[in-house]
């Protein structure tokens, strides 16, 4: 009772209202400093900072993708292209019900799950007012489907784009490539700037060896947008530089006529302008139709030619690997002749077999009852596979590997195509370091008939034909003759001038051997030798693809078609002033003769007419 009549304390409530006022009021002074500190910040201090990111905001930069440049022949003719293509495009802003209308399109269409499935990925990327691709290429029919129900598609409408087209399909696959959609792995590798905005970047071929050429220099455009991110004005634009434009050495003509010769059978043939090492037909058969590969090819479909049998994606003339059977031989009579193993009046003898001193094994010849004494013009003229053996026995591995490796077997050629394999130019140090095995003198033998470790490239064994007729002089093969872009015009691989020192004499005495190979009654080849008025240097070739055990027959008949031997055929014309030098290689083809040298003769024969050498 007597607390709730107790006196109150008036000072201390007094001073404990004004301490609270003061408090307040420092705070008040504190928070209002802050504020003008702030603003004095924002206003002066960071005015420029911060004026630039509120013009970020409102300003964007917009890539311009430049035209990918063309591709031509050496006469003009188009290899690839830019095409207008239609594309069926969707704004998902306009439309109410998505999933309605993807089934009613897919059902008017045909449009596949997988398309549609791509379509739902590249949507969920974009802002809904955007413009997102359904169908990349719309044929006329499919056109014509959609135009009559289009009032009835809000948000759906077709656009016209640019795309890449190869008007010779198969023809020039493997030479040309193709460009495709860029993946995740080549986003993170490509430079941010330049692909901005591009969908597509070369694959393979001449399209992907060239890709910075042909892509061209992006440009931008500062276009001013809302919160929204919506245009509503452009304010600065730099146009794009568009790609160069290509012409490659290649004659499509005559890449036609060696295709088209080679029917029936897979392989190669690889043509070289032996002055200056253009390559005038690049063939690898079978090849594929490059062209929905651009737009996005089917899995089934691409299935399909990854698991096909005869490995149409595969390109055989710059990758293919192939013992050189005896077109390796004018290469082994050289080395003997600049080694002084054996002279060209020298005569060895050939029963039909050679054999090691001491040692059971016979090594056949392809005659069974052997050619007699041949000396270095015959063996080559009658491909003697005897004489080969004794000649390799007396050089030795380590001379023909040196010998070889001059010109450039086991090596790249360094075309400017990517991909390119080296083939395999065995010696001791190969097989001890890959096999951990000593070198036996029975591999120095089948080495010198071009069988065993030994393999090659078709582009390979054109280079070293096309050196072989040039008397030493090494060229380069190469694609791009030269490029044209907006600064002007410059030249694509320049040829290089490294000289193997040879005596002219025994050049001249296995070039001779070689037109006798064609020319003569004996020769190889002599079926090619019909209606020209010229002179053809070649060597006929037949590489085992499996053994065939001692004393055993071969019967091609008898044999599964992927067992038969491969034929082919190095050859170059006119002998007497070389212009065109040619590399068949005709897998399962049997005799180089019969098979591989009539594409050789067909091909040199159109070469030469078209340029009135004969």
């Amino acid at each position: 009772m007597s607390n709730m009549y107790a006196i109150k304390d008036h000072s201390f409530e007094n001073q404990l209202y004004i301490n609270r006022i003061v408090v307040a009021f420092i705070a008040i002074i504190l928070l209002t400093s802050g504020l003008i500190t702030r603003l004095v910040y924002l206003q002066i201090v960071g005015h420029e900072h911060y004026s630039l990111l509120a013009k970020d905001n409102s300003i964007k930069i917009v890539p311009l993708i430049p035209t990918r440049g063309m591709i031509y022949d050496r006469h003009g003719k188009v290899l690839a292209e830019n095409t207008p293509s239609y594309r069926l495009e969707v704004i998902p802003e306009q439309i109410k019900n998505m999933d309605d209308t993807l089934l009613r399109l897919q059902k008017l269409l045909d449009i596949s799950n997988e398309e549609i499935d791509q379509f739902q990925k590249l949507r969920k990327r974009q802002k809904r007012f955007a413009s997102t691709p359904l169908l990349l290429s719309m044929s006329d029919e499919e056109l014509a489907k959609f135009a009559v129900v289009r009032p009835y598609f809000p948000g759906v409408d077709i656009h016209t784009q640019l795309v890449r087209h190869y008007p010779y399909s198969d023809l020039a696959a493997h030479v040309v490539g193709y460009v495709g959609r860029i993946n995740e792995a080549e986003l993170k590798e490509l430079p941010i700037a330049e692909y901005r905005g591009s969908s597509h970047i070369g694959k393979l071929g001449i399209e992907r060896s060239y890709e910075n050429e042909l892509h061209g220099k992006t440009g931008y455009a500062e276009i001013e947008t809302n919160v929204q991110a919506r245009l509503l004005n452009t304010l600065n634009e730099v146009n794009p530089d568009p790609g160069a434009n290509l012409y490659l050495t290649l004659d499509i003509d005559l890449q036609k006529t060696a295709y088209d010769a080679l029917a029936g059978f897979n392989g190669a043939v690889v043509a070289i302008d032996i002055k200056t090492g253009g390559v005038l037909a690049f063939v690898s058969r079978p090849g594929f139709d490059p062209n929905p590969f651009v737009v996005g090819i089917a899995n089934e479909d691409y299935q399909d030619l990854q698991s096909s049998e005869n490995q149409p994606l595969y390109n055989r003339a710059l990758r293919g690997l192939y013992p050189p059977g005896s077109t390796i031989k004018p290469f082994i009579a050289l080395a003997g002749l600049e080694n002084a193993a054996i002279n060209p009046e020298q005569k060895l003898y050939c029963p039909g077999y050679y054999q090691i001193p001491g040692v059971t094994h016979k090594y056949r010849d392809w005659k069974k009852g052997g050619h007699g004494s041949v000396d270095l013009n015959q063996a080559i003229t009658e491909s003697c596979d005897v004489y080969f053996y004794r000649l390799a026995a007396t050089l030795g591995i380590d001379n023909m590997y040196s010998f070889l490796q001059k010109f450039g077997f086991g090596e790249k050629t360094g075309i400017d195509l990517m991909g390119e394999k080296s083939g395999l130019l065995p010696s001791r140090e190969w097989k001890r370091e890959q096999k951990n095995q000593a070198w036996y003198p029975g591999e120095t033998l089948i080495t010198g008939i071009g069988q065993g470790y030994l393999q090659v490239t078709p582009v390979q064994l054109a280079r070293a034909t096309a050196t072989l007729a040039n008397k030493g002089k090494v060229v380069t093969p190469f694609l791009v003759n030269k490029i044209v872009n907006v600064q002007g015009t410059r030249p694509g691989v320049e040829s290089g001038n490294n000289i193997i020192p040879l005596t002219p004499s025994n050049v001249n005495s296995v070039i001779d051997a070689m037109i006798n190979v064609v020319h003569s009654a004996h020769g190889t080849a002599k079926g090619i030798n019909k209606d020209i008025s010229y002179q053809i240097a070649g060597k006929t070739g037949t590489a085992q693809v499996m053994g065939i055990k001692q004393g055993a027959k071969y019967n091609e008949n008898n044999i599964d078609f992927k067992f038969r031997d491969h034929a082919l055929f190095v050859s170059f014309a006119p002998a007497n002033d070389p212009k065109i030098a040619v590399a068949v290689v005709v897998e399962n083809g049997g005799h180089g003769g019969s098979v591989a040298a009539p594409i050789a003769g067909q091909v040199i024969k159109q070469f030469l007419q078209e340029n009135n050498e004969n």
